[in-house]
């Protein structure tokens, strides 16, 4: 994974968790893809707040009590990278993941049931999911 685009990813999620009232139903978090253009190889994402989280049915995630709204984060993979949608869905998987891992306010995503990722016009990946007690 790239350390500068992380960094910049961080930072973006970062600010969104620290200054953003997450409502307190929040059942699970998504992180919407978008292919913004593939001729020049640009996605963005944008973080919802779902108010259910149902993993046999990925509607879910069209619950939004929250959004980033227009707050969206942008890469463009280079031409030396694979561009594809895949490559891209990998690379904001690991970030994802990472944040996941050791983000300053992981805890916020980890403390609900679920946290998806996926292209808004494809499927869902569930990345983590809250341990059935």
């Amino acid at each position: 994974m790239q350390t500068e685009i992380y960094l910049e990813f961080e930072k973006w999620l970062d600010n969104l968790l620290e200054n953003n009232d997450i409502p307190d139903e929040t059942a699970a978090f998504n992180f919407n893809l978008y292919e913004e253009s593939a001729e020049n190889s640009i996605y963005s994402i944008q973080i919802i707040a779902a108010d259910s989280f149902d993993e046999n049915d990925s509607d879910w995630a069209c619950c939004e009590v929250w959004s980033s709204e227009e707050d969206i984060f942008c890469i463009e993979l280079s031409d030396e990278d694979d561009s594809s949608r895949n490559a891209a869905e990998k690379l904001i998987t690991e970030m994802c993941e990472e944040y996941l891992e050791s983000g300053k306010y992981r805890e916020i995503l980890l403390g609900t049931k679920a946290v998806g990722l996926g292209f808004v016009d494809g499927d869902l990946d569930i990345i983590y999911r809250a341990e059935r007690k």
